[in-house]
């Protein structure tokens, strides 16, 4: 497969991430991590993402794309993951697992997932938004969240049940 300097430098300023661009422009999963290799040491590929960076005005919506991701983003391929049966390598590499934080295996076989914290996240853009901070009706949302949130910790600890926050 072949991938042009251009095109890689363009989704590699946006992710930062080499083995991920290859795949998600469709590279093997396997062959990522050379492709990776090979094209961030090219020198028309550094040139690409030296100029795409020097021209970046668009910084602050990269970010709130990602915070808009992590608040709002699915997470249906990363529970597949660890429900299914069986997995093949292929699978695990083309899922998108950008909500995820940590994934271990815990004793017994089985698989421990954490997400990032979806109200963080909000925050985060709350903060990072003008707009979103004088408007007192995000303040009364994050209010809710938080009371909520807190109504279902109380709940659990009456009943004995565990929260995982």
């Amino acid at each position: 497969m072949k991938i042009s300097p251009k095109t890689f430098a363009k989704m590699f300023v946006r992710t930062r991430n080499g083995s991920e661009t290859a795949v998600r422009l469709g590279a093997e999963p396997a062959e990522a991590k050379q492709i990776e290799a090979d094209l961030l040491a090219s020198a028309a590929v550094k040139r690409e993402i030296n100029k795409l960076d020097s021209e970046d005005t668009q910084t602050l919506c990269y970010v709130k794309t990602g915070l808009s991701r992590l608040a709002f983003g699915s997470i249906n391929e990363a529970a597949a993951l660890v429900f299914a049966e069986e997995l093949t390598r292929e699978e695990v590499l083309r899922a998108d697992l950008f909500n995820v934080a940590e994934i271990k295996r815990v004793k017994g076989g089985g698989v421990e997932m954490k997400f990032f914290d979806r109200q963080k996240a909000l925050e985060k853009l709350v903060e990072l938004d003008p707009e979103l901070k004088e408007v007192s009706a995000a303040q009364e949302f994050l209010d809710a969240v938080y009371s909520g949130s807190q109504e279902i910790s109380d709940v659990a600890e009456k009943t004995g049940g565990e929260r995982d926050g």
